[in-house]
């Protein structure tokens, strides 16, 4: 298209300012729920893959997130809503300081939720349920605000799933420096946010809610006054698994110390802190590890950076920076390693062409018949 005068063009500066500054406006709004969505998308992405082979794009994405995303994010709310429980009884006897007050609207919206043990106990599944009907209605607001924002989360993480590659495409044709460091530079992000998303952060979720339901089943059974604050210690645990080398084992080591020792003194039966010992070691610290380690192996971030990033996250910007943290981690991780050179000294990467829709098609069906080639399944397309 020609421009008729310069005025022209200023004016469409001018409307393109306006129009990114409310774009930009609705995302600082709603940050937290597109980092969810975008968290959602690399957890679910490696099944859609999956389903792709077999179905439209717009069914693998919806199965993906139903059979993945979505029993992720329920499980861990209502196992965070168990731990916020037990953090404010805690509370109640333990001065937990300066954080009391940012955890304090999470203590008060967590009586949503029944403790799993008062469940349990009740063998009546009509009782039960309307002891969480019951719950569920003294904060109808809030949990109509929370599945609203699940919804969008859902939604950013569906198109991104089903139209990733158009939009990859987009992105590349507008912004393209024709010497292939965009492309560079995108490949390296979107690696190393699905190692961090995928790998890191799933890995600590799903070593929250394994854990949670083992220490529970094991109280049920437990001889004694059993594991003290079981969702609050399978959440600490979940955090610690992020810390390099030692781990969890920073939550269970003192722990199991602590069961023996109120054996000891008090006569109670040595067999529950083997079991817990045993019970950890096995389900929630060898096994998640070993499921989810190639997503994580891959990873080029320095450790500690990511560790870092982990812990000031969720300290400048709430719940939501655990998943926005990483994420800037890695866009400035790569951005000083790849573009910074380029725009002191020219030294940078080497051009590469900007792949088409149909490369990038042809790169996720690749990518899909490797990981059905590792599971031993035949790799023709269906």
């Amino acid at each position: 298209m020609d421009w008729p005068d310069s005025r022209s063009r200023s004016a469409w500066w001018a409307v393109a300012a306006v129009l990114g500054a409310l774009t930009g406006w609705i995302l600082y709004t709603y940050i937290g729920t597109f980092v969810l969505g975008l968290f959602l998308y690399y957890v679910a992405r490696p099944a859609y893959r999956r389903f792709r082979k077999k179905s439209r794009p717009s069914i693998a994405a919806a199965t993906a997130l139903l059979a993945l995303a979505v029993p992720v994010v329920l499980l861990l709310g209502y196992t965070l809503a168990i731990a916020a429980q037990e953090l404010a009884r805690l509370q109640r006897t333990v001065d937990l300081g300066p954080l009391t007050d940012q955890l304090e609207p999470y203590l008060d919206v967590s009586g949503v939720v029944q403790d799993p043990q008062m469940l349990l106990r009740n063998p009546d599944i009509v009782d039960a349920g309307q002891l969480v009907a019951e719950g569920a209605l003294g904060y109808v607001p809030i949990v109509g605000t929370a599945l609203i924002n699940l919804f969008l989360a859902l939604a950013v993480a569906f198109y991104l799933l089903r139209d990733g590659p158009r939009l990859s495409q987009w992105v590349q044709e507008t912004f393209d420096d024709g010497q292939g460091f965009l492309n560079v530079y995108l490949e390296a992000v979107d690696t190393d946010l699905g190692s961090v998303y995928f790998g890191n952060i799933l890995n600590a979720f799903a070593i929250i809610v394994v854990a949670t339901f083992v220490y529970i089943v094991l109280n049920f059974v437990a001889p004694a006054e059993g594991i003290p604050y079981p969702a609050l210690l399978a959440v600490l645990a979940g955090a610690a698994s992020l810390i390099p080398v030692v781990g969890m084992k920073l939550v269970y080591v003192p722990v199991s110390i602590g069961l023996f020792t109120r054996a000891f003194l008090q006569g109670d039966p040595l067999w529950f802190p083997v079991v817990f010992v045993v019970a950890t070691v096995v389900f929630v610290d060898f096994i998640p590890d070993l499921v989810l380690r190639p997503y994580v192996s891959g990873r080029n971030l320095h450790v500690g950076l990511v560790m870092i990033a982990y812990i000031i996250g969720p300290l400048l910007f709430g719940w939501y920076g655990l998943f926005l943290g990483p994420l800037l981690l890695v866009v400035i991780y790569h951005f000083a390693r790849l573009v910074l050179p380029v725009l002191i000294d020219g030294d940078g990467v080497e051009a590469i062409p900007a792949p088409t829709t149909r490369d990038l098609e042809e790169r996720s069906e690749s990518e899909g018949n490797a990981e059905r080639d590792d599971d031993g399944v035949d790799s023709d397309p269906a």
